[in-house]
């Protein structure tokens, strides 16, 4: 057994910017009958954040099938600050990142060979997130063509994502193709998804 999520993480919007704007969202969600006012921390497990909002009236309008009578969504929490996000349970590192100077993949995790990141190909990328999650500033250098590139631009495999603003909504079935696509629209940002189990 276990919590369920399925994540929706801004991957451009700023630490400065990320406040207001989840606060619009919150307000969209609300007015759109998604989500109310009403706070929970039932089944929220999510990075800095132990409440959610409880989902509202309309929720059903957000999922790809909601033909499961007994089936009641968990509440979305909205995770504001700068935070690098998993996918899946006991999850720490990526399994790759790649250069957007010179498309170089960097193996961080060698499947299936290993399930362990090489500490030192992963430690100038975890010292530049960390850099990056202090100051909104930190550059990791690509051992192929030598440029230092900020870590928010480098190319992540889809289990992990750098931003400022991510959304958990706990245990609601699938979320449906055009929700997401009317989320990332609202948003005015490219995102990036996680589904995973706490």
């Amino acid at each position: 057994m276990g919590d369920y999520f399925e994540r929706i993480v801004d991957v451009e919007v700023t630490g400065e910017e990320a406040g207001q704007l989840a606060e619009r969202m919150t307000d969209w969600m609300v007015a759109e009958g998604l989500i109310t006012r009403e706070l929970s921390g039932d089944g929220v497990y999510s990075l800095t954040v132990d409440k959610g909002y409880v989902p509202g009236p309309n929720w059903a309008r957000a999922v790809a099938d909601a033909s499961d009578p007994h089936w009641l969504p968990g509440p979305v929490a909205v995770i504001v600050g700068r935070h690098y996000h998993v996918g899946g349970q006991g999850a720490d590192e990526a399994e790759y990142a790649v250069c957007p100077r010179c498309g170089t993949r960097t193996v961080v995790i060698d499947y299936p060979e290993q399930f362990e990141a090489d500490e030192q190909v992963w430690r100038p990328f975890k010292d530049a997130i960390a850099a990056w999650t202090e100051t909104g500033e930190g550059r990791a250098p690509c051992s192929t063509c030598g440029a230092s590139v900020p870590v928010t631009e480098w190319q992540w495999d889809s289990g992990f994502a750098l931003g400022a603003l991510a959304f958990d909504f706990w245990g609601w079935p699938p979320l449906s193709t055009s929700f997401r696509t009317a989320f990332s629209r609202q948003l005015g940002h490219r995102v990036a998804e996680h589904t995973g189990k706490f």
